[in-house]
């Protein structure tokens, strides 16, 4: 039934017929309403404009490191799984195998005094038996002599611990239709943390952590200190060796098959043996002839010359310690403390998250689908794919006529980015076999996971399923229908080069980005924006190298990558020149790029994609109460603007400025906007305001 609008004095009362009464627009008036700080004229800061009022007030939980629109979406989705996945949850699924094993992990997950009654027995059992135990425990007891590199290192890869080489099947980037084997040098641990604070801030908390791990393991502290100086010699001589090497040696990749492998890298241990054992672990036979992509080989040699100069007890001791790094987080609530007091160093929590959010997330992890499976059936509307399908269909038209448009591409180039962006596929929600109620494809896909009362035997015998199904990939063929990589239950999307798609889970189709119900200048200003963000990237400085068909090809002509490397540089250096005083550093340009130039062309094209709807629907988005002083088009910069307020501890800051490839969320609203003009002329600013270039910087 409608309800008729009655106009009142127009002086005092808002006109109800021009205003959006639903209750979804009620609830984005009010978080609007509440972000905004109307004190600051958006031309000079649109970012404190826009979120001056919600910065004023969020508090950062003890447990968090930031507090975000976005953030705050993936903890109420966190809340949301632990009530499906609570025994008392109800949902209208019939209980399949897949969905009972996912309630049972979480079950055991929560069960705090189950694991603080276990203790560590199942995991130290498993070092002692398995992996050949730990000489910092055990002391003088420790046998060398028993020490097998190769072994150790098979082993460790059978519970997804590659600690120097990571061996993956992954898809050949020269041929997008086939899988081939990868190996690449691993992270190293402490590799981000000492970028952190030049190094000596790191280096102290790490050998913190060391030290009250391995004490709250044994009484006897005699060989302790001894092992822990050998570790950090070992660990700082692999980073200072990563640190001299020069970027081009990182991108360096040969392809070869696995019979010449060693002829290829030149390691100390038997690489081809290695990868046929470890693919045998997965029931997988693999042969001379099967592919081989090898990333940074001069950087493998490296690391296996370091390798070869240790002592089996320093080699024995680091490998055990990096698979107990992994570990912590599952153990019982002591070693969660001191890993606890670890992390506070880079992101400036204090406190663990809920146990029930914590286990929610990690069942995610592990059972990606089966959680997705109860998550869209009781809060994903059917309705959300049909309006988002249609949404990205019109940005993807806009940025063909962006294409178009561009004077610095030349048309041989624009011919063939045209038709790569008409091939993009796009997947919205989650894959189609969820909406069934035919659970046999669930079921199948988690048939080997059986999880009991023990968290920690859980943990590991997931682990290990995991890498098997990773490995066995390499002989399945390629299926493009099926979702990798995200699992619909994530708050973030993708853009897959290899197969030029982009995915967007249902978990981030949600308010304040979408809302099927919401008014379109805040859908396309929200989901909107991110749509256009991964359909360009697919035409950055990465995306440039790829085709139409995911196959890593140079496509653009020698005159198109010139005139974008002018362009490019535009933007880097724009970037280089913010500043986020909070902690008096500036962006790193170049480390942002490809992120900037999305961000860039991700608000053009929404802002013409809703442009573009509006001029056909005349009069159909009505505003929000208590923000009729702003125009539709105004709204959607402001709710483009809500979904980027953010505020962080400065220690997740400072690990964000060296470590992330996305620019700070102040610079993602403020660089777009100020190589606008459409900004500028819907808030009627002029070039040179502190929000508006006078030079802008533009791709396309």
């Amino acid at each position: 039934m409608s309800i008729p609008c009655i106009e009142i004095n127009k002086t005092k009362v808002e006109n109800t017929c021009d205003l959006c009464l639903t209750p979804y627009c009620i609830k984005a008036a009010n978080y609007l309403v509440e972000s905004i700080d109307e004190t600051v004229d958006p031309c000079e800061n649109f970012y404190q404009f826009a979120c001056g009022k919600w910065i004023k007030n969020a508090i950062i939980s003890s447990e968090s490191n930031e507090q975000s629109s976005l953030s705050q979406l993936a903890k109420h989705l966190g809340h949301t799984l632990a009530d499906l996945l609570s025994s008392s949850s109800s949902n209208k699924i019939k209980e399949s195998k897949a969905i009972t094993n996912a309630r049972r992990l979480y079950s055991s997950c929560i069960d705090e005094d189950t694991i603080e009654m276990e203790g560590i027995d199942v995991i130290m059992s498993m070092i002692n038996k398995e992996l050949g135990g730990w000489p910092v425990l055990q002391g003088s007891a420790w046998n060398e002599s028993t020490f097998d590199f190769d072994r150790l290192m098979l082993k460790l890869s059978q519970y997804n611990n590659y600690i120097f080489y990571t061996v993956n099947t992954g898809v050949d980037e020269t041929n997008s239709s086939i899988r081939s084997i990868h190996i690449r040098p691993s992270n190293l641990a402490i590799h981000n943390f000492i970028h952190y604070s030049k190094g000596i801030k790191a280096i102290q908390a790490y050998q913190y952590f060391f030290e009250n791990f391995t004490l709250a393991l044994t009484n006897d502290s005699s060989a302790i200190d001894d092992d822990l100086i050998d570790l950090l010699e070992f660990e700082m001589e692999l980073f200072k060796y990563f640190m001299s090497q020069d970027q081009s040696d990182f991108r360096e990749t040969v392809r070869t098959t696995l019979g010449n492998l060693s002829h290829t890298i030149n390691v100390t241990f038997d690489s081809s043996n290695y990868i046929r054992r470890l693919y045998l672990f997965a029931n997988v036979s693999v042969i001379d002839a099967d592919i081989v992509i090898v990333s940074a080989p001069k950087l493998l040699h490296g690391i296996s010359s370091i390798i070869g100069r240790q002592s089996p007890r320093t080699m024995q001791n680091y490998m055990i310690w990096r698979f107990m790094m992994n570990r912590a987080w599952h153990m019982p609530k002591r070693f969660r403390n001191i890993i606890q007091q670890f992390t506070h160093v880079f992101d400036g929590t204090s406190t663990e998250e809920s146990r029930t959010i914590t286990c929610a997330n990690y069942v995610n992890i592990v059972m990606s689908l089966s959680v997705s499976k109860l998550y869209i059936e009781e809060y994903f509307h059917k309705d959300a794919r049909k309006e988002t399908t249609e949404m990205i269909n019109n940005i993807r038209n806009i940025f063909i006529t962006m294409v178009n448009r561009s004077t610095w591409m030349d048309s041989k180039s624009k011919t063939i980015a045209i038709e790569k962006t008409r091939a993009i596929t796009a997947k919205l929600g989650y894959p189609d076999y969820l909406e069934s109620d035919d659970m046999t494809k669930l079921d199948k896909d988690y048939a080997e996971y059986n999880f009991n009362l023990s968290y920690m035997l859980n943990v590991l015998s997931a682990i290990q399923l995991h890498s098997k199904a990773s490995l066995q990939m390499l002989r399945y063929p390629i299926d493009h229908k099926e979702w990798t990589d995200i699992s619909p239950t994530r708050v973030n999307a993708i853009h897959r080069l290899l197969r030029n798609e982009i995915l967007f889970p249902a978990a981030i189709l949600q308010a304040p980005l979408f809302d099927k119900d919401a008014p379109k200048y805040l859908n396309y200003g929200g989901i909107g924006f991110l749509m256009g963000h991964e359909i360009a990237h697919g035409f950055g400085d990465e995306g440039k190298e790829y085709d139409l068909n995911g196959n890593k090809v140079s496509w653009w002509t020698k005159a198109t990558v010139n005139a974008f490397d002018k362009r490019k540089k535009c933007i880097i250096e724009q970037y280089d020149d913010y500043t986020l005083t909070q902690v008096n550093r500036s962006v790193n340009g170049e480390q942002t790029l490809d992120e900037n130039i999305a961000d860039d062309a991700a608000l053009r094209q929404a802002f013409f994609a809703y442009q573009q709807w509006a001029k056909t629907h005349k009069n159909v988005d009505k505003k929000l109460p208590g923000l009729t002083k702003y125009s539709t088009e105004q709204l959607f910069f402001l709710n483009f603007g809500h979904i980027w307020c953010t505020k962080m501890t400065d220690e997740s800051v400072h690990s964000d400025l060296v470590l992330d490839k996305h620019s700070p969320a102040q610079f993602r609203i403020r660089g777009p906007t100020s190589n606008f003009v459409e900004f500028d002329r819907v808030f009627g600013c002029k070039a040179g305001q502190g929000n508006s270039r006078v030079k802008k910087c533009n791709v396309w």
